[in-house]
């Protein structure tokens, strides 16, 4: 298990991971960061706990608006499914039928033999 050091809000916390995640965490710190810094831009500075809560908020809100964005894009691609898989079926049935009169035909011809 590797182990990185993050920065966040000047303090730095060593957090432990699995190997090769340690680029990973460092990005998502740099993400925090840049909300706390968002919200000193804001609102100046207002005491660590309420800076790191606002920034949570920021990033849950963030997170629920691409939750929903991911549900509206599944009920997209599975309306598209539902229509290709229903043209594949009816394309499907057309092609059954076709045998279906081919193989009539040929059972017709052979009775007149």
């Amino acid at each position: 298990m590797a182990q990185v050091t993050i920065s966040i809000n000047g303090y730095g916390y060593t957090v432990g991971c699995t190997d090769g995640q340690e680029p990973h965490l460092q990005a998502m710190a740099k993400v925090v960061e840049q909300h706390i810094d968002q919200i000193r831009k804001i609102g100046g500075q207002s005491g660590e706990g309420r800076i790191l809560a606002l920034a949570s908020l920021l990033i849950a809100d963030k997170l629920h608006d691409m939750e929903i964005y991911i549900t509206n894009l599944e009920k997209q691609l599975d309306k598209q499914k539902l229509k290709q898989l229903k043209q594949e079926n009816e394309e499907l049935k057309k092609s059954l039928n076709d045998l279906a009169d081919r193989a009539e035909s040929i059972a017709g011809k052979l009775n007149l033999s």
